[in-house]
């Protein structure tokens, strides 16, 4: 019993022994080449400061958000500022809208397209102050629409407009491109 007691209480031991040295041995490994900063080799470049966080949540103005959904004199309460900045209007046409503004510093719109084909929604060519832009739409979706667009200097810019199911609005894509069109004014 006494060996068999010394046996047990040494196997924890040396799996521990076995997981300190292969820890160590796999911390101790050179890997060739070299460290490049983010972006780089890409052809683009990335902002790494982080200096402009959610400015872009800023380049329209609310009350050019509800003029472009059909509720003008309307505020447009802010939902979510993050990776996209979202907008809730209550009071629109139809009861209410929710607007959408993605900005991909790093995208194109071939990217765009291939997603939105990928997910089944319907894209048309179209032209946003005069350079290509994309125009989706969900299928038997008459309430939502999203146009895209590059950006002035590089990456995608695109608002998307979904109003509340079956209720009378004006056209979402319409309102979708206008606020399009005044990212690209006031971006330049």
């Amino acid at each position: 019993m006494t060996l068999r007691r010394g046996l047990m209480r040494g196997i924890p031991f040396a799996l521990a022994l076995l997981t300190v040295a292969a820890t160590s041995s796999g911390c101790g490994q050179t890997v060739s080449g070299s460290a490049h900063p983010a972006g780089s080799g890409t052809g683009e470049s990335v902002n790494t400061n982080f200096d402009k966080l959610l400015r872009e949540c800023e380049v329209v103005s609310p009350d050019q958000i509800a003029d472009a959904v059909g509720a003008k004199g309307l505020f447009p309460e802010p939902s979510f500022y993050g990776a996209v900045c979202m907008w809730y209007m209550a009071g629109a046409p139809g009861g209410n809208a929710m607007i959408t503004l993605n900005w991909y510093e790093v995208g194109s719109l071939n990217n765009e397209k291939t997603t939105n084909d990928k997910l089944g929604y319907l894209t048309n060519n179209i032209t946003v102050q005069g350079r290509r832009g994309l125009e989706t739409r969900r299928p038997n979706d008459p309430d939502s629409c999203g146009v895209s667009a590059g950006a002035a200097d590089q990456g995608v810019i695109g608002f998307w407009i979904n109003y509340r199911a079956g209720s009378a609005h004006p056209d979402p894509c319409a309102g979708a491109k206008k606020l399009v069109e005044l990212t690209l004014n006031l971006a330049r």
